[in-house]
């Protein structure tokens, strides 16, 4: 199971404290330091659609050229998650099985009944 995220951001430390607390295994991927592969991005995109991925409410989102913001496509939804990685949504966990996305300590208790 492999944790993806940003290790500075508030959720993605809440999702860590949550598993570690109920000693649930998992790899941590920052991909800020350790980048992002394109292959596995568009695999999440097709899986979960761009929309969930791109986080509209960011800071990232708000600094992007509104340009880009309203002519946002899939195809420019994609490289903008790879050109900066922060923008998406997080955390991201990889189950093996399925991908979530985001936080909540009820989707959590669901996953790992």
């Amino acid at each position: 199971m492999t944790l993806y995220g940003i290790s500075n951001c508030d959720t993605v430390k809440q999702a860590r404290r949550w598993l570690d607390g109920r000693g649930i295994d998992y790899v941590f991927h920052d991909y800020k330091k350790q980048g992002l592969d394109e292959v596995q991005l568009r695999a999440w995109v097709a899986e979960l659609g761009w929309e969930t991925l791109l986080n509209r409410r960011g800071t990232t989102w708000r600094k992007l050229p509104e340009s880009v913001r309203e002519g946002m496509d899939e195809a420019r939804a994609i490289q903008v998650m790879l050109d900066t990685p922060s923008i998406i949504r997080r955390p991201l966990l990889d189950t093996g099985t399925a991908r979530h996305v985001g936080f909540s300590e009820t989707q959590y208790q669901e996953l790992f009944r």
